[in-house]
């Protein structure tokens, strides 16, 4: 074989990328976490997570900001999953929080906001000083904007003009007290990216992200489960579809698509060929403003 010969898949690249971001971290920072919600971005996490530090277990806990509005299926499959790899799970509870007066209830039920305050109280009370997150750049424009080190002031906050230069991928964790990082190994990856790591490392991800049928009702264009967190409205209707997920977070704000994609490989066709991408089409918190995710960034969300 001549060196020319030699070259690496686009996967290979992107694996081999995150395996050297987790080690960083891990060299560089003391108290790191990697926050899990059994998403197929934190699966994914989780799976380099675990290659970058193997045999030995992975040096940290992982933590899921929990609101209380979980799909069944998710939640399951976290437990199981965080089960099989004896690690720690932290869960900073949003319930809890607004039964001790932290956080309070929104008016329109949702909880993605005080979501906020949960996650920074739990930094706080851990001394958690490096969290590492399955944002992707491709998710959003906020998202976009981000560095794989993104730095965080001592209350917690993103200021996007106060980030540190990565040239030549070299990464500063340096930070004073009360300061922290967030960290983003899949910060270049796309959705099809991940979808077809889930096929090459035969990856298992909750059912929801296959296509299946389910009681919903259309809001705003999008299709939503008929759950115990979000009912339909007067004048809207339950019907069932056959729909699968594309993302997954807070039930009540989290649509569905339809889609007959009930195999990994039929979900990268359909990926290949959707033009919308993955929280435009499902995240309904992300159609409160142009500006939503930047500015819930900028109080300290992922």
């Amino acid at each position: 074989m001549t060196i020319h010969d030699y070259q690496l898949s686009q996967l290979d690249l992107l694996e081999a990328e995150a395996v050297h971001i987790f080690r960083e971290v891990a060299a560089e920072l003391e108290r790191p976490v990697l926050l899990f919600s059994g998403g197929k971005d934190s699966i994914v996490m989780l799976r380099l997570a675990e290659k970058a530090f193997w045999p030995a277990p992975m040096p940290f806990p992982v933590m899921h900001v929990d609101t209380g509005h979980n799909f069944p299926e998710v939640l399951e499959f976290r437990d199981r999953r965080v089960a099989e790899l004896g690690v720690n799970l932290v869960v900073a509870s949003v319930p809890e929080a607004i039964d001790r007066g932290l956080v309070a209830e929104e008016p329109n039920g949702s909880r993605n906001r005080i979501q906020t305050p949960v996650l920074l109280e739990a930094v706080e009370k851990h001394r958690f000083t490096a969290l590492f997150g399955g944002a992707r750049r491709d998710e959003e424009k906020a998202r976009a904007k981000e560095r794989v080190f993104s730095f965080r002031d001592d209350f917690g906050q993103w200021d996007p003009k106060n980030q540190r230069p990565e040239l030549w991928s070299l990464y500063n964790g340096r930070i004073h007290l009360g300061e922290s990082i967030r960290v983003f190994p899949l910060s270049n990856w796309t959705e099809l990216d991940v979808w077809h790591y889930i096929q090459r490392e035969g990856i298992e991800v909750p059912s929801i992200y296959y296509a299946h049928d389910r009681e919903v009702f259309e809001r705003d264009g999008m299709l939503f489960a008929a759950n115990e967190f979000c009912r339909p409205r007067e004048g809207e209707t339950t019907f069932v579809a056959r729909v699968r997920y594309r993302t997954v977070g807070d039930a009540s704000l989290t649509a569905a698509v339809k889609s007959d994609a009930d195999t990994v490989e039929k979900v990268i066709d359909e990926v290949a060929s959707t033009r919308l991408t993955e929280r435009g089409a499902t995240r309904g918190d992300d159609r409160v403003s142009e500006a939503a995710m930047e500015d819930r960034k900028k109080e300290g969300y992922f």
